[in-house]
């Protein structure tokens, strides 16, 4: 199941409902910048939302029948933080009454693609939501730590970005140019809790916001960070925090989620990560390098007859 959901997660995924002559206009909008999961109704885009990583919803008011209004409140509610927008590709009476009837079903967003402009404000609004849940940890995690050097920072967004498809530290390899076991020497010689630890709490955090509204079950959230089964989330629950699933659903809202992961893992260590370089090499390390790359000369010498 997590290898499906793989290809799935890179950039943003709009799940979408407009007319077929739309779509490829769509597409060419997301170029480079989101992807288009295209379905013929709105229980359809429901779906899609639940199975896989969503970071927005387009309802073409054109698209949307009257008998469809229901689904679009009841997604909008169950999902709450996802956006949903609506599109308006031409004006007549039938596209104002769709959209005084999306809105009432909580649409709060329109964008008119009747010129070029709008697509270009389209994209552009379906480019932000994808560091939404990366930007409610970074904001709080950042302003307890404002002096950090610019790798630990590096690191810190790195992790937070990565976490909800990452399982495991080995994963963020590739993509910090270090080392596993440099870094992991680097958070041991700091006396900071491990890359691990950091990895396996972060990604809580996102567990937390999956959670908020209520619409994804257990599965789900299980599937979105890439857990090999729902059990396998709940043993990770009870291992971290001794508490079942639907406790920490009910027990950890993100706000208090944030506070406690910040309470624990970076207040008592803020000294530390302010001079911290999990990815540069230190003023120590380098001094230790040129004396360790000095002494093998010397012995090299000294085996030449030097």
């Amino acid at each position: 199941m997590a290898g499906r959901g793989t290809d799935d997660r890179a950039g943003v995924t709009v799940a979408a409902v407009v007319p077929l002559a739309e779509r490829n206009r769509l597409e060419a909008a997301g170029t480079g910048c989101f992807k288009v999961v295209h379905r013929n109704s709105v229980g359809e885009a429901a779906l899609v939302v639940r199975e896989r990583p969503v970071d927005a919803v387009v309802f073409s008011v054109h698209e949307c029948a009257q008998g469809q209004m229901e689904a679009v409140g009841r997604l909008v509610r169950s999902f709450p933080g996802i956006p949903a927008v609506a599109l308006v590709s031409r004006h007549d009476a039938a596209a104002s009454e769709m959209l005084l009837r999306l809105g009432a079903s909580g649409v709060r967003q329109v964008v008119d693609v009747t010129s070029p402009q709008g697509w270009t404000l389209l994209r552009r609004l379906l480019a932000e939501p994808a560091s939404r849940a990366a930007a409610r940890i970074l904001g709080p995690l950042l302003d307890v730590l404002p002096e950090l050097t610019a790798d630990a920072r590096l690191f810190l967004e790195a992790l937070v970005r990565l976490a909800p498809t990452t399982p495991a530290v080995r994963g963020l390899i590739p993509h910090l140019g270090i080392r596993s076991s440099t870094l992991m020497s680097r958070f041991q010689r700091a006396e900071l809790p491990s890359p691990k630890n950091y990895l396996v709490a972060i990604r809580l955090l996102h567990a937390s916001q999956l959670f908020e509204g209520g619409g994804l079950s257990v599965s789900d959230v299980a599937y979105r960070l890439d857990y090999s089964s729902p059990q396998s989330l709940s043993r990770h629950l009870r291992a971290s925090l001794g508490i079942t699933a639907s406790e920490f659903r009910r027990r950890f809202p993100f706000l208090q989620a944030m506070d406690r992961f910040l309470e624990v893992m970076i207040v008592p260590h803020r000294d530390r990560w302010i001079n911290f370089h999990p990815l540069a090499m230190s003023a120590w390390e380098r001094e230790r390098n040129s004396a360790e790359i000095g002494g093998v000369r010397r012995v090299q010498r000294g085996r030449d007859g030097g």
